[in-house]
């Protein structure tokens, strides 16, 4: 028999079923009542949604991980190929260098990240090739350029000294600093540039630049672009033409002012421009500060991010105009350090015009030891005075403001 108050059955929606009515209330006091520790008689369990499964049954966070340590993967290896390619480069620059120049050197004081230093850059345009007619014998120096760095300050100096220059080469006289390359090579050219710049600057490190070889790598690379400081209209050398008739109409070569790209045969042009028909004061040393602004244009187009990824096929091939006593790590550390430079600073050698012996030279001034302590950073920068060609002094920047 039914207790008291309590109906025998109850016709509900699903049939008849004993037990008490469910209402909200109660449904909502059994959800009060679940508690965490598992699941129980009135207890209401939620589940965790499943994640979803992709291939291979992994999920989103895996595929991602897998992918990331792949490409880090690949890009070490890639990064190892270039650089047994570019070490084995350096190898072959570093044949080709003479083994008396290394005795020459001074030697560092540590590394290139932390320590300033100072390169010899010489270019020479001697080789056979294409526009370099009567110049097969020829070993003169044709661009001569210290790179000074100084990592404290973030700073990068550069050095002109006029190829026409009158100084003591040791064994021969007072000739042109240029002859001296002719007369003993690239070590006699760092004993002449030691005894002309005395202690305060030794040279540490030299990289000899053959300009024929250069026209090949910049057309490798897909040319450079080179920011022009003045329209040019050179004088009449190196015709591009077959026929004479032709040649006595072209009136030179013309640069415009303004950034413009250049082919490997128009950068060796420009930087043979020995006279400018537009600009009368046009100097060697505005011929230098143009063969300055090609290597730099090259070596930007070098080290640009771009070029990481052909280095394991191209890395041996880009060092071929080059001869040099740096190492693949030096070069590694010099490259940080110009990437880390703040300021670029052009500096040149200069004096005062003179004809000896019916032999233009340029005689060097008292000047010359001030623009050595700013090199060095002991003295404030100071530009040449303008109308003077030859006078030496500093500026920052391209270089344009030697002018």
């Amino acid at each position: 028999m039914a207790a008291s108050g309590e109906k025998p059955y109850r016709v509900y929606r699903g049939g008849r079923t004993k037990g008490k009515v469910p209402l909200a209330r109660r449904e909502r006091e059994a959800r009060r009542a679940v508690r965490s520790d598992g699941p129980g008689p009135g207890r209401i369990v939620e589940r965790k949604p499943r994640r979803r499964r992709l291939w291979l049954g992994w999920t989103w966070r895996r595929w991602i991980l897998v992918v990331i340590l792949c490409v880090i993967l690949f890009f070490a290896i890639w990064g190892v190929a270039g650089y047994l390619s570019v070490s084995s480069g350096v190898s072959d620059a570093n044949a080709r260098l003479p083994k008396s120049v290394r005795p020459a050197l001074a030697s560092d004081n540590g590394l290139l990240l932390s320590n300033s230093t100072t390169i010899l850059l010489l270019g020479t345009d001697h080789a056979t090739g294409k526009g370099s007619q009567n110049r097969g014998t020829d070993q003169h120096s044709d661009s001569i350029t210290l790179l000074h760095t100084d990592p404290g300050r973030h700073r990068l100096y550069y050095l002109s000294v006029p190829r026409d220059l009158r100084v003591n080469i040791p064994g021969y006289g007072y000739q042109k600093i240029n002859a001296a390359m002719q007369f003993g090579g690239p070590r006699l050219a760092v004993r002449t540039l030691d005894v002309l710049l005395g202690k305060s600057l030794p040279i540490n490190h030299v990289v000899i630049v053959d300009f024929n070889q250069f026209e090949k790598l910049i057309d490798a690379i897909g040319g450079i672009t080179v920011d022009v400081p003045e329209n040019i209209l050179s004088n009449r050398f190196d015709c591009p033409y077959k026929t004479q008739e032709r040649c006595l109409q072209w009136q030179g070569w013309r640069f415009h002012k303004g950034p413009m790209h250049m082919t490997g045969h128009q950068a060796l042009i420009f930087s043979r421009v020995r006279e400018n028909q537009l600009d009368g004061s046009y100097s060697d040393f505005d011929r230098q500060r143009d063969q300055q602004l090609v290597q730099q244009a090259t070596l930007a187009k070098l080290s640009s991010p771009s070029r990481f990824f052909s280095l394991p096929f191209s890395g041996n091939s880009l060092l071929k105009p080059i001869a040099t006593d740096l190492s693949t790590w030096q070069l590694m550390q010099l490259a940080w350090v110009k990437f880390r430079a703040g300021k670029s600073i052009h500096c040149r050698l200069g004096g005062t015009g003179e004809t000896i012996g019916g032999v233009d030279y340029v005689i060097g001034s008292s000047a010359n030891i001030s623009v050595i302590d700013q090199v060095l950073g002991h003295s404030a920068l100071q530009a040449p005075p303008k109308g003077q060609p030859f006078a030496p002094g500093c500026v920052v920047g391209s270089g344009a403001g030697l002018k």
